[in-house]
């Protein structure tokens, strides 16, 4: 592979990474919130924070690649609820080996992996929306030196004049169905 191509796969992966670190950095804040000591709610701010840096720069890769569509739920939901229940073992296990000294799985494996997955629904939903926010953005920056960056831009653009195009439609709507502005109950027959 190229150097330009791991940068274009790089810059393609940076706004899922990104918020794959925050949500890493807002587990650790959280464990001190709640009173754990410091190596502890620095163990889980790490040991939760990379896996969900490499998933979600995985997540922009298969946007990238036109592998998940940008705006759809869908691709996002089922991701997550694979990769967050990964995410969370790895977890346990990175803070285990960092404060116990040894890794640790939790004692109900299978229970703990049905109850992450059904919390992966609120990650994905948080996920994606932060994505789609993000995402166009740093995209729009990069597309002129990064192919994938510009026809995943083209596709976050083409979908944002949809939506405008659809909002305008409702609001034009709206205001024909006003009439010349009196309330319906005060029209003439003929303009019901």
């Amino acid at each position: 592979m190229t150097g330009n191509k791991v940068r274009h796969l790089g810059e393609l992966a940076l706004p899922g990474a990104g918020i794959g670190a925050t949500a890493g950095v807002a587990a650790g804040a959280l464990a001190v919130l709640a009173g754990q000591p410091i190596g502890w709610a620095l163990a889980t701010g790490l040991g939760l924070g990379l896996p969900l840096v490499l998933l979600g720069g995985g997540f922009g890769l298969l946007l990238g690649s036109g592998i998940a569509s940008p705006g759809v739920f869908a691709p996002a939901a089922l991701y997550w609820f694979i990769g967050f229940p990964v995410a969370r073992v790895v977890h346990e296990m990175l803070v285990g080996l960092m404060v116990v000294g040894r890794p640790a799985l939790p004692p109900d494996l299978p229970g703990f992996l049905a109850y992450q997955a059904i919390v992966s629904l609120g990650f994905a939903i948080g996920f994606s929306w932060l994505h789609e926010r993000i995402a166009p953005g740093w995209l729009r920056r990069i597309r002129h030196s990064n192919p994938a960056a510009d026809r995943l831009y083209a596709f976050y653009l083409q979908h944002a004049e949809a939506q405008w195009k659809a909002r305008e439609s409702r609001r034009r709507a709206r205001a024909a169905g006003r009439g010349n502005g009196r309330p319906a109950l005060f029209r003439a027959k003929g303009e019901l």
